[in-house]
């Protein structure tokens, strides 16, 4: 099933500039931070974790020193970034980094460095329930088809294993693409999937008992030119059915000028972000790998009629 014509390809291009999505790193952190509280309730000892869209790796070093006794690894589709990670590992291990890790803990260093994989999210190249925790942060909504996503993270999760993801919801941008309606009839931004077609998929893909929640976020602005900035540092616009060649003078002052008629009393223009949170277990098997049924018999405890 498509979530919406997404490119990959163009995905992979977009997010292949660090320093252009360094911008919009506050909100990832934010929302990163969010989730991180709601780990936090989940008693878990996990011994292997995959960050699935790891970008510039800010998660990894957070991840690991949540659970220091974790093989953390960082999934992402984008070679560049994944570079960018390994160049901070080898600063992290310079001369002088060497010379303090002989009085300093390794979780405190740092240096430890998680393995790194550049690859498709549904198509992982690890075996299949060899995972214990998977987390993904505002990533899962650059693919067109979560559902296939879902089905991968749960073969490579052990039973009992955790998925945790962030992503955006519907609402997201709706004041921008109302401003982008007023000069053409082309899709400028995702059509986000709904926060209850994700705990279906998830259902359908085989989780246990997933949770779904929802909160709106809302940023205001004064430049217009700095939303539009943001926006694009957010990652931009990977659909197929996307304008093709430069968004002319004239049509970038019109949204200019429908972004400013959305002003509030306050003065400022305002920018929704719909973010979507969801966590769920992989169950025990009810299957063998040929596809029989599994049926268990517990015999009754000694002394029970």
């Amino acid at each position: 099933m498509l979530s919406a014509p997404i490119d990959l390809q163009l995905v992979r291009q977009l997010f292949s500039r660090p320093e252009k999505i360094a911008p919009s790193d506050f909100l990832r952190r934010e929302i990163a931070g969010r989730m991180r509280e709601k780990l936090e309730l989940v008693k878990i000892t996990p011994l292997s974790i995959i960050d699935a869209g790891c970008g510039v790796g800010a998660d990894l070093s957070e991840l690991q020193r949540s659970y220091p006794d974790a093989h953390v690894i960082g999934l992402d589709g984008a070679l560049l970034m994944l570079s960018d990670i390994q160049q901070q590992q080898q600063a992290a291990m310079s001369a002088v980094g060497r010379l303090l890790a002989k009085w300093t803990p390794a979780v405190l260093r740092g240096d430890q460095g998680a393995s790194l994989l550049c690859g498709d999210f549904a198509g992982i190249p690890l075996a299949a329930q060899s995972v214990d925790l998977i987390w993904s942060n505002l990533a899962l909504h650059w693919h067109p088809q979560p559902d296939v996503i879902f089905a991968e993270w749960r073969r490579v999760l052990r039973t009992d294993g955790l998925l945790m993801f962030s992503c955006f919801g519907p609402d997201t941008l709706i004041e921008l693409r109302q401003a982008f309606a007023e000069v053409d009839e082309m899709p400028h931004t995702l059509p986000f999937v709904d926060m209850h077609d994700y705990g279906d998929m998830l259902v359908n893909a085989g989780f246990s008992t997933p949770v779904m929640d929802m909160e709106k976020i809302t940023l205001t602005y004064q430049d217009p030119h700095r939303l539009l900035a943001e926006v694009r540092a957010l990652g931009g616009n990977p659909l197929a059915t996307r304008r093709r060649g430069l968004f002319g003078k004239n049509p970038y002052r019109r949204l200019l000028a429908a972004l400013e008629r959305q002003r509030g009393a306050d003065g400022r223009i305002k920018l929704s972000f719909e973010v979507v949170y969801g966590h769920a277990f992989r169950p025990v098997s009810r299957k063998t790998a040929a596809g029989e049924s599994i049926v268990r018999f517990d015999l009754p405890k000694k002394g029970t009629p």
